[in-house]
């Protein structure tokens, strides 16, 4: 078929060709796994009502059966398909952040299958901002469940070759969209209790959505300085949301990172380079650090840039952690940077992929 690829025996396809929309439907239609952008990440996606097709994604992925998936909808109109309730609270968020990077637990019906859930009575949805991924989504006509498309606990594809990298040769084909925008997954929060639980920080900063929801609480395990060990779902709980309760986003390398008081940042990075001595070492730093550390370590300098712009710092994190894993360092020192906006969402991941947490 013109304009398409074979990689490893996975068909990709640019998402702007003509009829490639109906060509990527057809294979989920039929069944297959197709990998398709979003405005977060690339997502695996399967025939979210087809129990087999779902179980194929965790097959692919190498991921844990307890872990759930989310489920992604056209619109708010698509949630009756997939939940048997839609608390006020659903509505005035869909209103708000629909499309968009917030995804909300919700009560389940009957027709999601038990692998979506794993097995739990409440359902992960969203609906995409991305004009690939709407339009794939209303060119199959049913939800579509779509983790990240990589294998499990790597970094999460920001590109279609990210995704070739780890699931080439076990899906069927690769809906090719250009890179992501803002790099990092979504928001996830558990309607279904009171007071409402953020499980897994995202592109919409807990600042933000209290104020819709004033009362949101951060759940157990997720960054304790935030949470005070507040919310009702901890790590040793099935998890209602993926991304709370096994490793994730780790390169293959070792990861260190380093947080605290910025300005002693400088001098910890420098001490543990020295321990480090003999080794490849990255160094995955702010544009400010990477000022006062230049000449001073021996290693790649890498800007993950300025540590007041967290979101966009976040949009290029997975990207760098791929990039600098590639080289084949064996350690990799990553600075950390204030909890506020999005910075809240870039620490958990590094947090979740981290070897070993040095405090500056």
């Amino acid at each position: 078929m013109a304009g398409v690829r074979d990689v490893k025996g996975t068909l990709v396809r640019d998402a702007s060709d003509k009829g490639a929309i109906e060509w990527a439907a057809g294979i989920l239609r039929s069944g297959g796994l197709v990998a398709f952008p979003t405005e977060t990440v690339y997502g695996l996606g399967a025939d979210g009502l087809n129990g087999e097709a779902v179980a194929r994604i965790f097959e692919a992925k190498g991921r844990p059966a307890d872990n759930p998936l989310i489920l992604h909808l056209w619109g708010y109109d698509a949630l009756n398909q997939v939940v048997s309730e839609v608390p006020s609270e659903a509505r005035v968020l869909a209103e708000a952040f629909w499309p968009g990077p917030l995804t909300f637990i919700l009560k389940k019906n009957d027709l999601v299958p038990d692998a979506v859930s794993a097995g739990l009575s409440t359902v992960a949805v969203r609906c995409p901002d991305h004009p690939v991924a709407l339009a794939l989504l209303r060119a199959v006509g049913r939800p579509l469940a779509a983790p990240s498309a990589n294998l499990s606990g790597r970094p999460s594809p920001t590109t279609a070759g990210d995704v070739l990298e780890d699931l080439a040769g076990r899906i069927e084909a690769v809906l090719d969209g250009g890179p992501t925008t803002h790099g990092i997954e979504s928001t996830v929060i558990d309607l279904t209790v009171s007071p409402p639980v953020l499980l897994r920080p995202g592109a919409v900063p807990p600042e933000v959505l209290r104020k819709y929801l004033p009362g949101l609480v951060l759940a157990k395990g997720v960054l304790p300085e935030l949470s005070g060990g507040e919310g009702g779902k901890g790590d040793d709980a099935r998890p209602a949301s993926p991304g709370m309760k096994y490793r994730h986003y780790s390169p293959r390398a070792q990861l260190i990172l380093v947080r605290g008081e910025p300005e002693k940042i400088p001098l910890r990075v420098r001490e543990l380079a020295q321990d480090l001595s003999g080794m490849r070492v990255a160094f995955l730093v702010t544009e400010e650090t990477m000022v006062e550390l230049s000449g001073m370590v021996n290693g790649e300098l890498v800007n993950v840039g300025q540590r007041n712009k967290p979101e966009g710092i976040a949009a290029g994190l997975y990207r760098i952690l791929r990039e600098v894993d590639r080289t084949g360092v064996d350690v990799i020192i990553a600075e950390g940077i204030p909890l506020n906006g999005w910075g809240v969402a870039v620490m958990d991941r590094l947090l979740r992929a981290a070897n070993g947490v040095v405090e500056a």
